[in-house]
């Protein structure tokens, strides 16, 4: 990874799963990432974040979402469908971040538009290197769209 961070971007995790979610947390501390890392824990819940933000004018939209797919009442493909059939929000970049390697989860992921599919790795030095190389791509390197780019 490169050692001087280019950008701070924010991050909108949507998982359900405690320990994931501090896995995530230990992970970026290790790595020294200074993204701010917000979670919803629920599809419900991510998506009246994301649409708040949305219609406040000054409503800061995540620039990466990173999903899980076994999401209590709504799954991740349902989240997923509604981020990018909605016009305000379908620009989002949003990674599916799963244990699933089910090729039916992969294929409704792509179907709806996901920009990508990560299967979480069972080894913490697998998913720290997944996550570092994930967002230095997403966050660093990548072009957003001018209303989405980090500061």
């Amino acid at each position: 990874m490169s050692e001087a961070r280019l950008r701070c971007g924010e991050i909108l995790l949507v998982d359900d799963s405690a320990k994931d979610v501090r896995l995530i947390r230990e992970v970026l501390c290790d790595q020294g990432h200074q993204h701010q890392l917000t979670v919803a824990r629920s599809g419900e819940e991510a998506l009246e974040r994301l649409r708040s933000a949305a219609i406040d004018a000054e409503g800061k939209q995540p620039d990466l979402v990173l999903l899980d797919i076994n999401l209590p009442r709504l799954s991740g493909i349902e989240v997923l469908s509604c981020i990018k059939s909605d016009p305000a929000l379908r620009q989002l970049p949003v990674l599916m971040l799963t244990t699933s390697r089910a090729e039916c989860d992969v294929t409704a992921s792509y179907e709806h538009h996901a920009n990508g599919y990560l299967v979480k790795p069972a080894r913490y030095d697998d998913f720290a290197a997944l996550i570092g190389v994930t967002l230095e791509f997403w966050l660093e390197h990548s072009q957003l769209p001018k209303r989405m780019a980090p500061a």
